[in-house]
């Protein structure tokens, strides 16, 4: 079989190429003289850049290939994760503030200042090693997914062509590059995607009709609200567990906040942090959907819609549903969303190791020896994700959102301890930080351990008696709570049997040593907008929260 694209799709896609091409080079005209100009855009983006950006960061082709394929496979219950547009609010109003006060370029800096090095060393690997195991090899592997079904070429010759590219146009313009060219794929991938949703629901018949077709062969396909016992998707582990996971990624997470701290200052971070936390609502209309459009579709016409492993979901909807024209912009669309979380993650990894690993080792170099070693990291994490391509391409049968979401409940529950302890509690000292995070690591070895020595019985259903058997299978979004649970017992317990540490040296970095001076200029941050724009989206979460419930 040939390519799907025809002539008027090829040209399409080659205009969105020229177009990102075009936003790279003039970029990169623009001198980036220091490290501020490079990791962080000269802290000089606007909030609808810093909205789409974040929004685009989040949602790689691994997010939109795998909740169509949740959503094919299981129904609404993992758009609880979607609706952690409320977390995103979190990001902008409390932790915000504290990040920007400080003037970090990451995160585990903000450990270290906070508490002491040790944690900002442990953040600092820890997250390196995570990203390119998780975020980088993923949307790796949905990206050659996409490409080989769109150009019908080899799964990793489209991989590493779109690897590559994306980290040209990283490694020369840095997070300015990167975020403006998300800007404009943020617009390509909402418009694309929905013309999927549309032209999906007039195929099946409409939303009554979809919803008939599905729920006589799967009754809870659209209730996201599952029991407590359900071995999948209680609904405790949903809305607890993932509100933890949820803090450390939109609030913790450099790849994420590295977008907020480019703003100029607080309200303008916040107003960009409220704008992302709208457009993170739109997965559940634009991807997850789409993925039970396709379980509908095959459902009435089998012999027209077929899709052999449910990640193949949206690429079968792309295939069949659009026109010639218009493959091309859905096509644009995917690309922008494997390139924009591969451009994110290489940046994010670009500055950690600059920022917090080498400038600690060699703190006497020049702004432009950092930037230097800023491209050359980056151009090094490009390599890594190529070197996984082959080992990600033998992935088959499993769901990656749910994947990924089962690994980041593991990772979650002791660094969003830490960093919401860490603000709201002043007492929370240093020994505190690395032991609860040391204490953690140790918890994830085990249960990723145990899961992998019990894989077999765990497939084939067989009860095996024994404390690290019933460790392995308490369900994915349970754990995430008993982790928290966990770590912040340890946290406090290790804060009251060791000394305070010294406030007049965190001054401004938790509540309880902020200044009169530091209040007011916080007061004088807040607007009515922001505030009223931030209540309606509380309203909106409710509210789907509400109709999707079986």
């Amino acid at each position: 079989m040939g390519s799907i694209l025809q002539g008027w799709d090829f040209a399409v896609l080659a205009l969105y190429f020229l177009i990102i091409i075009g936003i790279a080079v003039w970029v990169a005209r623009q001198r980036n003289q220091s490290t501020s100009d490079y990791f962080l855009a000269g802290r000089h983006v606007g909030w609808f850049v810093i909205g789409a950006s974040i929004f685009a960061s989040n949602i790689g082709s691994e997010h939109v290939v795998g909740l169509a394929g949740t959503g094919f496979q299981s129904g609404t219950p993992m758009a609880h994760y979607e609706l952690h547009a409320w977390i995103v609010l979190l990001l902008g109003w409390l932790f915000l503030p504290f990040y920007m006060r400080s003037g970090v370029f990451t995160t585990p800096e903000f450990l270290e200042k906070r508490f002491d090095a040790r944690s900002r060393w442990f953040l600092s690997v820890f997250s390196i090693v995570a990203y390119v195991l998780t975020k980088v090899s993923v949307t790796i592997y949905a990206g050659g997914i996409v490409v080989s079904e769109l150009l019908n070429i080899p799964f990793w010759h489209g991989a590493i062509g779109i690897v590559v590219f994306t980290g040209i146009y990283t490694i020369i313009g840095g997070l300015r590059a990167i975020v403006y060219t998300e800007a404009f794929q943020t617009m390509i991938l909402i418009l694309g995607s929905s013309i999927i949703t549309w032209l999906g629901l007039q195929e099946v018949g409409g939303w009554h009709q979809l919803r008939e077709t599905v729920t006589a062969v799967s009754p809870d396909h659209f209730n996201m609200w599952r029991p407590m016992n359900d071995p999948d998707f209680p609904w405790t582990g949903l809305l607890i567990g993932g509100s933890i996971t949820g803090i450390w990624y939109w609030c913790t997470d450099q790849y994420i906040v590295q977008r907020t701290l480019a703003a100029h200052n607080i309200t303008i971070g916040r107003r960009g942090a409220i704008f992302g936390a709208y457009l993170k609502l739109l997965p559940i209309l634009i991807f997850l959907v789409p993925g039970i459009i396709a379980l509908a579709l095959t459902i009435q016409d089998p012999a027209t819609y077929q899709v052999a492993q449910a990640d193949r979901a949206f690429p079968m909807l792309v295939t069949t549903l659009l026109p010639t024209g218009l493959k091309g912009l859905v096509a644009g669309g995917l690309m922008a969303a494997l390139m924009s979380s591969l451009a994110s993650v290489f940046n994010s990894c670009s500055t950690i190791f600059t920022m917090d690993i080498y400038k600690k080792i060699r703190p006497a170099h020049t702004e432009q020896d950092f930037i230097r070693v800023g491209r050359i990291a980056t151009t090094i994490i490009v390599i890594l994700g190529i070197i996984w391509i082959p080992i990600m391409s033998r992935i088959g049968g499993g769901v990656m959102y749910q994947y990924l979401q089962n690994v980041q409940s593991y990772i979650a529950p002791p660094v969003t301890t830490i960093f919401l302890l860490g603000i709201l509690w002043k007492r929370v000292n240093a020994q505190a930080a690395i032991v609860t995070l040391m204490t953690g690591l140790v918890m994830l070895i085990l249960r990723l351990g145990s899961e992998i020595h019990y894989q077999s019985e765990i497939a084939a259903g067989v009860d095996v008696p024994g404390f690290l058997y019933a460790f392995a299978t308490i369900n994915f979004a349970h754990m995430a709570i008993f982790l928290f649970l966990f770590s912040v017992a340890l946290c406090i317990s290790v804060t009251l049997a060791t000394a305070p540490p010294d406030y007049s040296r965190i001054r401004g970095l938790a509540f309880g040593t902020m200044t009169t001076g530091e209040w007011q200029q916080e007061r004088g941050t807040l607007t009515r907008m922001d505030i009223a724009f931030s209540v309606l989206l509380i309203g909106l979460v409710i509210g789907i929260l509400a109709f999707f419930t079986g």
